[in-house]
């Protein structure tokens, strides 16, 4: 998003709680992640990773 007044552009970012079932594997937290949204696991949690994202 360009921030007008400022003459820059705006970085957003999200943090989400996931669910990592073990057929995923061995990913770390901040790693990229492709995730999906399924049934409330708990309080926080309504997503599922699905599969490991690139790296920028």
């Amino acid at each position: 998003r360009h921030m007008k007044k400022f003459e820059r552009i705006e970085k957003r970012t999200r943090r989400y709680s996931a669910h990592l079932p073990s057929c995923i594997g061995d990913i770390n937290v901040g790693d990229p992640v492709r995730i999906m949204e399924c049934r409330p696991i708990s309080k926080t949690v309504t997503f599922c990773v699905i599969e490991r994202g690139e790296s920028e």
